[in-house]
Protein backbone atom coordinates (compact mmCIF):
# COMPACT_ATOMS: atom_id res chain seq x y z
CA UNK A 1 0.00 0.00 0.00
CA UNK A 2 1.52 3.38 -1.42
CA UNK A 3 0.54 6.28 1.20
CA UNK A 4 1.73 10.13 0.77
CA UNK A 5 2.47 11.35 3.86
CA UNK A 6 2.47 15.25 4.33
CA UNK A 7 2.40 15.40 7.76
CA UNK A 8 3.80 13.39 11.07
CA UNK A 9 2.49 9.70 10.13
CA UNK A 10 0.69 7.67 12.65
CA UNK A 11 2.35 4.17 13.33
CA UNK A 12 -0.97 2.59 11.81
CA UNK A 13 0.21 4.57 8.58
CA UNK A 14 3.88 3.24 9.06
CA UNK A 15 2.65 -0.06 9.74
CA UNK A 16 0.40 0.39 6.39
CA UNK A 17 3.30 0.87 4.90
CA UNK A 18 5.23 -1.52 6.05
CA UNK A 19 2.70 -4.31 4.73
CA UNK A 20 4.52 -5.27 1.36
CA UNK A 21 8.15 -5.47 2.57
CA UNK A 22 7.72 -5.98 6.18
CA UNK A 23 10.99 -5.36 7.02
CA UNK A 24 11.82 -2.33 5.43
CA UNK A 25 9.83 0.47 3.22
CA UNK A 26 10.14 1.83 -0.41
CA UNK A 27 10.29 5.44 -0.13
CA UNK A 28 10.31 8.49 -2.70
CA UNK A 29 10.52 12.00 -1.49
CA UNK A 30 9.97 15.41 -2.77
CA UNK A 31 12.81 17.48 -1.74
CA UNK A 32 10.73 20.55 -3.19
CA UNK A 33 7.26 20.11 -1.15
CA UNK A 34 9.02 17.90 2.08
CA UNK A 35 6.47 15.14 1.72
CA UNK A 36 6.91 11.50 0.52
CA UNK A 37 5.31 8.60 -0.72
CA UNK A 38 5.84 5.23 0.92
CA UNK A 39 4.91 1.55 0.49
CA UNK A 40 4.41 -0.62 -2.42
CA UNK A 41 6.65 -3.29 -3.99
CA UNK A 42 9.16 -0.63 -5.60
CA UNK A 43 10.44 2.85 -5.62
CA UNK A 44 8.53 3.89 -8.95
CA UNK A 45 5.04 3.34 -7.82
CA UNK A 46 5.93 5.52 -5.24
CA UNK A 47 7.41 8.11 -7.44
CA UNK A 48 3.87 7.78 -9.75
CA UNK A 49 2.19 8.75 -6.78
CA UNK A 50 4.29 11.55 -6.15
CA UNK A 51 4.24 12.81 -9.70
CA UNK A 52 0.25 11.90 -9.91
CA UNK A 53 -0.35 14.29 -6.90
CA UNK A 54 1.78 16.77 -8.57
CA UNK A 55 5.78 16.78 -7.77
CA UNK A 56 7.95 17.26 -10.41
CA UNK A 57 10.40 14.62 -11.20
CA UNK A 58 13.80 16.29 -10.87
CA UNK A 59 12.77 17.04 -7.13
CA UNK A 60 11.87 13.18 -5.81
CA UNK A 61 14.72 10.38 -4.66
CA UNK A 62 14.16 7.00 -3.73
CA UNK A 63 15.55 5.58 -0.74
CA UNK A 64 14.38 2.36 1.80
CA UNK A 65 13.40 3.36 5.25
CA UNK A 66 14.49 0.86 8.13
CA UNK A 67 11.83 1.37 10.82
CA UNK A 68 13.72 -1.10 13.06
CA UNK A 69 17.01 0.38 12.84
CA UNK A 70 15.83 4.44 11.87
CA UNK A 71 18.52 3.97 9.07
CA UNK A 72 18.24 4.73 5.31
CA UNK A 73 19.36 3.26 2.58
CA UNK A 74 19.97 5.82 -0.26
CA UNK A 75 19.83 3.26 -3.37
CA UNK A 76 17.02 2.97 -5.78
CA UNK A 77 16.67 2.61 -10.13
CA UNK A 78 14.80 5.95 -9.98
CA UNK A 79 18.23 8.22 -8.88
CA UNK A 80 19.94 7.19 -11.64
CA UNK A 81 20.09 10.82 -13.07
CA UNK A 82 22.88 11.62 -15.60
CA UNK A 83 21.16 15.30 -16.10
CA UNK A 84 21.40 15.72 -12.20
CA UNK A 85 24.78 14.19 -12.28
CA UNK A 86 23.51 11.51 -10.50
CA UNK A 87 25.13 8.37 -12.29
CA UNK A 88 24.46 5.73 -9.40
CA UNK A 89 21.63 4.35 -8.05
CA UNK A 90 23.19 5.85 -4.80
CA UNK A 91 22.48 9.20 -4.12
CA UNK A 92 25.71 10.78 -4.69
CA UNK A 93 25.28 14.54 -3.63
CA UNK A 94 25.59 14.89 0.61
CA UNK A 95 22.87 17.77 0.47
CA UNK A 96 20.75 15.65 -1.20
CA UNK A 97 20.73 12.78 0.78
CA UNK A 98 21.15 14.70 3.95
CA UNK A 99 17.31 16.29 2.90
CA UNK A 100 16.35 13.35 2.03
CA UNK A 101 16.86 12.05 5.33
CA UNK A 102 15.45 15.16 7.38
CA UNK A 103 11.88 15.13 5.50
CA UNK A 104 12.14 10.99 6.04
CA UNK A 105 12.80 11.41 9.93
CA UNK A 106 10.29 14.18 10.42
CA UNK A 107 7.68 12.89 8.77
CA UNK A 108 8.18 8.89 9.28
CA UNK A 109 10.95 8.12 11.51
CA UNK A 110 10.95 7.26 15.53
CA UNK A 111 8.04 5.27 15.01
CA UNK A 112 8.80 1.42 16.33
CA UNK A 113 6.21 -0.35 14.64
CA UNK A 114 5.44 -4.35 15.83
CA UNK A 115 6.83 -7.25 13.84
CA UNK A 116 4.33 -9.26 12.86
Amino acid sequence: MVIIIRERATLQQVEEMLQTLRVYIKIAVDLEKGILAGGGEQHAECEAFLLKDGSKQKDIWGADWLPFTQEIAYESIINIRPSQNNRSMIIQNPAIRERVKQITVELIGGHEPEFK
